[in-house]
């Protein structure tokens, strides 16, 4: 990986790790549904031009319908559940448990594309859990926060797993761009009616709009670029390291903004989660000795 390409690995690390943080200022000030809509409709006005620019524009009319099942499953649905969740969870937590999207989606590609599952990749599932069960545990006994919102994150990055093997299977020849662009569009239509009905009575403070802002223009749209940017100059295998960055930038953006505190055994979950997701994954192989 060139110098350049790294920069834009903890690059992308850092605005995803912060996207965390700012959930969990704005959610509590506009609410779950409208800050999705915000998110999406901003990071739709930030990707169009470079659709324009790529003339992938007809990739978002020739796939539309499908395009709108991944605004929902991939944009809508898990960022309302990330804004739930961030009501309750430390935006460190909420970071750790984000790191599950690749084992949903090693998961789910197993029994809907019929991909094979090798022993060490079971064990790193079956890791990964432990970790969320250690979370969840520490959370209920510790922190008396009900599982409900755990549940939620979990739901979340469930959706990413679901959406990845959907993409995978029905728009592998759409441009990303476009795809990136016309989900967040489509999102942002299916919620401007949810949206405009559950307004915040109160206007935002302009720490809550700044948080929505960068949310969008940062942790969406300029997150996308840099992502595909990185698929095409060190590829795919690569660019999804950036996984493994999100929990360590979302716990340092929590500890120096936020004042967070996170506990041992929620580090130590947290722990479990990204060795078994790097196993789950193939990012840690093991080869047996002749």
């Amino acid at each position: 990986m060139t110098a350049k390409s790294l920069f834009a690995l903890f690059t992308l690390g850092a605005i995803w790790g912060a996207s965390f943080m700012f959930m969990r200022i704005a959610a509590p000030e506009f609410g779950v549904v409208p800050l999705v809509f915000v998110r999406t409709i901003l990071a739709a006005v930030v990707l169009i031009p470079f659709v324009l620019a790529a003339k992938a524009w007809g990739d978002i009319r020739k796939h539309w319908r499908t395009i709108s099942i991944v605004g929902l499953v991939n944009t809508a649905i898990p960022f309302a559940l990330f804004n739930y969740s961030s009501l309750y969870l430390q935006a460190g937590v909420n970071a750790i448990l984000n790191a599950t999207a690749p084992m949903f989606a090693t998961l789910i590609a197993v029994i809907w594309l019929k991909d094979t599952l090798s022993r060490i990749a079971m064990i790193g599932l079956v890791l990964g859990f432990a970790g969320v069960f250690v979370i969840s545990e520490e959370k209920a006994t510790v922190s008396d926060i009900s599982f409900l919102p755990i549940l939620a994150a979990l739901c979340a990055t469930f959706c990413y797993g679901v959406s990845a093997s959907y993409i995978k299977r029905y728009l592998s020849n759409c441009k990303p761009i476009a795809l990136a662009a016309g989900s967040q569009l489509a999102a942002s239509l299916a919620l401007l009616a949810p949206a405009l009905l559950h307004m915040p009575t109160v206007m935002p403070s302009n720490t809550a709009w700044g948080s929505a802002l960068a949310l969008a223009i940062f942790g969406t749209g300029i997150a996308y670029i840099l992502y595909f940017y990185l698929i095409a100059e060190a590829g795919p295998a690569k660019a999804i390291t950036v996984g493994y960055l999100v929990p360590l930038f979302g716990i340092v953006w929590g500890v120096l903004l936020l004042d967070e505190r996170l506990s041992t055994m929620v580090l130590v979950g947290g722990g479990l989660i990204l060795i078994g997701v790097m196993l789950t994954t193939g990012f840690l192989q093991f080869k047996a000795n002749r």
